[in-house]
């Protein structure tokens, strides 16, 4: 094939007067091509269609076509793992290529990248997730996941839960400093309403739940405020929910809320902290084992702090807290009960003493029944009382006997007042 730098040569040579021997000597061609090209000038050549390319994606060009017609988001390395499960060795790169040609992404803005030193700071969000469980078909469910990032290793760690409220975020955060082994410096938080109770404009600053402070004071962090309007001081928690959404949520089927947490803790022990970060350049994981020793320790004891509520028990004897019902016993007597609400129980007190303790139940809507809070009554027709103690008297009472001429006696006496009345 003649190049164009070849062909304005000869152009150039002919200008100049050279023979076409001469120019077809110098640039190594027949002196036929060389008069064509004098002929034609600088017209483009034509070439015949290319022959396509075979690669192994051809057989797998219709799967990936439908998935990506369904789920339009789902990452290339998603689908590189389902591919191979189906038999392809082929590359990462002439899939990526592919995917790009039947779903053109834009290029993203320039930004300025802030990066978090070693166990100063983690970032908390939650996002909202809808889904049907196969437990209950036909019922969609809106969930919440809550999740944690550490801003130097990008370790990440969450919970899919049913609602927002103040006992299930210091109870999801309780779980990740478990998990992680240790409680970053500072916690930067959205401006959620769990957080924080109001803003003060005029004085330039916000102020946090009381609980929520009682809470960071006991595991020995600083809670932080992002700017408003400005989602991406907080980046490294919101652009996992993409990634989360897009590799592990979309495409698959949970039964119920345990199933969609096992799944995803899963997923995260074998994906999310096992890959390759696109900005630090470390296997998260890897970057963790570095980062953990500069977290400050768990303190002794677990967080208590107490929510102290008042509960009308209903008719058939529960008292509901967080949207969930727990039993009291049958032998309650006021209608109204003091509640003492922790990140792990729930007390019911009468008159200040505990008559129920129950472990705090997950999501809303559900009912909790100690089993001994459930005696049934005696029959109507009974002649034992409920306390056992024969012909109705109460425990305790002492009851004189007499012999029966003096009842006699007595039964006579009342006869004849009777008949003189």
């Amino acid at each position: 094939m003649v190049r164009l730098g070849e062909i304005v040569m000869i152009l150039e040579l002919h200008r100049q007067g050279v023979t076409v021997t001469a120019i077809a000597r110098r640039v190594g061609l027949d002196r036929k091509t060389v008069r064509g090209y004098i002929a034609r000038g600088l017209e483009p050549p034509v070439y015949g269609p290319r022959k396509p390319r075979t690669t192994q994606l051809l057989r797998f060009e219709c799967y990936l076509r439908e998935r990506v017609a369904t789920f339009p988001q789902l990452t290339g390395r998603r689908l590189h793992r389902e591919l191979r499960d189906l038999g392809y060795t082929g590359g990462y790169t002439i899939l990526t290529d592919f995917l790009r040609d039947i779903r053109p992404n834009g290029a993203p803005p320039f930004e300025v990248r802030f990066e978090t030193p070693p166990g100063r700071q983690a970032q908390v969000d939650f996002a909202h997730f809808r889904t049907v469980f196969t437990d209950e078909p036909g019922a969609e469910h809106v969930i919440w996941l809550f999740s944690l990032v550490l801003g130097h290793s990008r370790m990440l760690w969450g919970r899919f839960v049913l609602h927002q409220d103040l006992q299930t975020l210091l109870r999801c955060h309780a779980c990740a400093f478990e998990a992680l082994g240790g409680v970053p410096e500072q916690i930067l938080y959205d401006r959620m309403r769990t957080v924080f109770s109001r803003e003060d404009p005029e004085a330039g600053h916000i102020v946090y739940n009381r609980a929520l402070l009682e809470f960071a004071r006991h595991y020995g962090y600083l809670p932080r405020a992002c700017k408003p309007y400005r989602a991406k001081t907080k980046g490294k928690v919101e652009r996992p929910f993409r990634y989360i959404r897009e590799d592990f949520f979309l495409g698959r089927s949970f039964r119920n809320l345990d199933d969609l947490n096992m799944q995803f803790h899963q997923w995260l022990d074998q994906v999310a902290n096992m890959r390759v970060h696109a900005t630090t350049r470390r296997v998260v994981a890897e970057h963790f084992a570095e980062e953990r020793p500069t977290l400050q320790q768990l303190p002794a004891g677990a967080f208590q702090a107490i929510l102290r509520l008042e509960r009308r028990i209903t008719r058939d004897g529960m008292v509901s807290v967080d949207g969930n019902l727990y039993s009291v016993p049958n032998t309650t007597r006021r209608r109204v009960v003091e509640v003492h609400s922790t990140t792990s129980e729930v007390r019911i007190l009468e008159e200040g003493h505990v008559i129920a303790v129950h472990p705090v139940l997950d999501g809303r809507g559900q009912r909790r029944i100690i089993a001994g809070h459930r005696t049934l009554p005696p029959p109507a027709n009974s002649q034992t009382p409920r306390n056992g103690t024969p012909g109705g008297t109460r425990s305790g009472e002492v009851v004189a006997l007499r012999p029966l001429a003096f009842y006699d006696a007595v039964g006579r006496r009342l006869a004849a007042k009777g008949v003189a009345a």
